[in-house]
């Protein structure tokens, strides 16, 4: 369907082109939506691209002056002027869409806030090659890419210079392309400071691959709900935490990869390079977490066999294609099902069956700290629901984040780190947990600052991100193991 402004120029068009009137028209002689206005213009059509081709139009007893909808407001705004100083009876429409106005006027402001600008977007889009000349009209370095692999080294060399990069699109730019491009350029140029953070972006980067980070955060979260619940042979558990998770992540990401192609092309490309490796690890590490379990009891063992079992089946159709009518052949087609579903099972893996295996009750403090893990790791696992939230629309994923929508999934997220962060005060208050352990608070409170800052854009998605996101949970650990030391 064409666009209703432009049937609003093709009216106006052919309306003045009747009355005899010659029709100006501001744009990209070879530009579709050119060629079709020029239709409606017939033998009275002229195309113009400078002020210099504008001036060499002869003078006209009637004329009207349109734009192409996605034309440079700063440049038809030269033209207005001209036409009200050399040819007052010209009529001028105001005929460039609003969004395209609003995206220059905003690319304009953000080439005077920063050092450099990179536009991402098509090389044949009129709209974004415009992008690309405002930002460069601004006297900063400008870059025109369509993905991370057109920045060249001398590119990236020029851009460490700059202590701010700002990034725009094209209208049509997809978020993914655009991510790819801020953790592409993140990544070149964290690596190019000095061979320490070339060596620092590689551990992350491993870490985060392998999801490594994710493993030692259930570990650590683990370490914390045992010192709050005062289980004193927690080693066992944090162990079996640390292995579960890694094991359910690494082989969600082997069967779930379309997604990730999206959101996450490189570590789609390196899940399929090394499928069999990671897979074998992934078993591995979910057998050894089996018989941890096993070694400390039946109900342990039996609890994290059926987690195992439902985290495995996630991706998979549970029901023939002759049950097509049903909407929810797999665990993944019930809407907001990951997110709830992996923080019930971290929550449990954490906190719930260290105390079922110790003390053989569950009572409401347990399930107060149960509940404390769970909350972490469901506002953890919804903020990557939104920063997939594209992705996950392509992949046919329907998340939290994309049945609430960003702006409300973010306002819950905030309201749930409030309880998070007054929960442990208040139990501590009421005898329920040691009164040191309200330093766990930072938790929350990290993950807070992450977010807000994120809604600020002070923080772009990328490697460096999604390593602090992963890390607030360690941050639980490593306080509870400071702890313990000062505890003796």
């Amino acid at each position: 369907a064409t666009c209703p402004r432009v049937i609003r120029v093709q009216s106006i068009i052919r309306k003045h082109a009747r009355q005899g009137a010659a029709v100006i028209i501001v744009g990209e002689r070879d530009h579709p939506e050119v060629v079709g206005l020029l239709g409606y213009a017939g033998s009275r059509g002229h195309v113009v691209a400078s002020l210099e081709e504008l001036e060499a139009l002869p003078a006209f007893d009637q004329a009207i002056l349109v734009a192409q909808t996605t034309q440079n407001t700063g440049f038809y705004e030269k033209v207005r002027d001209w036409a009200a100083r050399c040819h007052p009876h010209y009529k001028v429409f105001d005929t460039i869409c609003d969004s395209t106005e609003r995206r220059q006027e905003d690319v304009q402001a953000l080439a005077a806030s920063v050092d450099a600008v990179i536009v991402v977007g098509g090389r044949t889009s009129g709209n974004t090659r415009r992008l690309y000349e405002i930002a460069r009209q601004s006297g900063k370095p400008a870059f025109h890419v369509e993905s991370e692999a057109d920045l060249a080294e001398d590119d990236i060399r020029r851009l460490l210079s700059a202590r701010t990069i700002g990034i725009s699109a094209g209208a049509s730019t997809p978020n993914w392309v655009i991510r790819k491009v801020i953790v592409g350029l993140e990544t070149r140029l964290f690596r190019q400071r000095s061979p320490f953070h070339k060596v620092l972006h590689t551990l992350m980067h491993t870490a985060l691959l392998t999801n490594l980070i994710v493993g030692l955060a259930a570990g650590g979260l683990c370490y914390a709900a045992a010192r709050l619940q005062g289980i004193a042979s927690y080693f066992p558990f944090v162990l079996m935490s640390f292995l579960y998770v890694q094991s359910m992540h690494i082989l969600n990401h082997l069967t779930g990869s379309r997604a990730d192609r999206y959101n996450d092309p490189e570590r789609a490309n390196f899940y399929e390079r090394h499928k069999a490796f990671l897979t074998a690890a992934a078993l591995a590490c979910g057998a050894a977490g089996l018989l941890i379990a096993f070694s400390q009891g039946l109900l342990p063992f039996l609890v994290l066999l059926v987690m195992s079992l439902l985290g495995l089946s996630y991706n998979l159709y549970l029901l023939p294609r002759s049950f097509a009518r049903f909407m929810f052949r797999r665990i993944r087609d019930i809407p907001g099902s990951k997110t709830i579903l992996i923080a019930v099972a971290w929550g449990v893996a954490t906190a719930a069956l260290p105390v079922l295996s110790h003390a053989g009750t569950f009572g409401w403090t347990h399930a107060m700290v149960a509940l404390w893990t769970a909350g972490l790791v469901f506002v953890r696992t919804a903020f990557f629901d939104i920063l997939d939230m594209q992705g996950d629309r392509l992949a046919g994923k329907e998340t939290i984040a994309i049945l609430l929508g960003e702006r409300r999934s973010l306002r819950l997220l905030k309201i749930l780190l409030g309880a998070l962060i007054a929960a442990l005060p208040l139990m501590a208050g009421l005898g329920l947990v040691p009164a040191a352990g309200v330093v766990l608070t930072a938790c929350p409170a990290a993950m807070l600052a992450i977010l807000l800052a994120y809604e600020r854009g002070a923080v772009l998605p990328g490697l460096h991100l999604e390593f602090l996101v992963e890390s607030h949970m360690l941050l639980g650990g490593l306080i509870a193991l400071g702890w313990g030391w000062t505890a003796g």
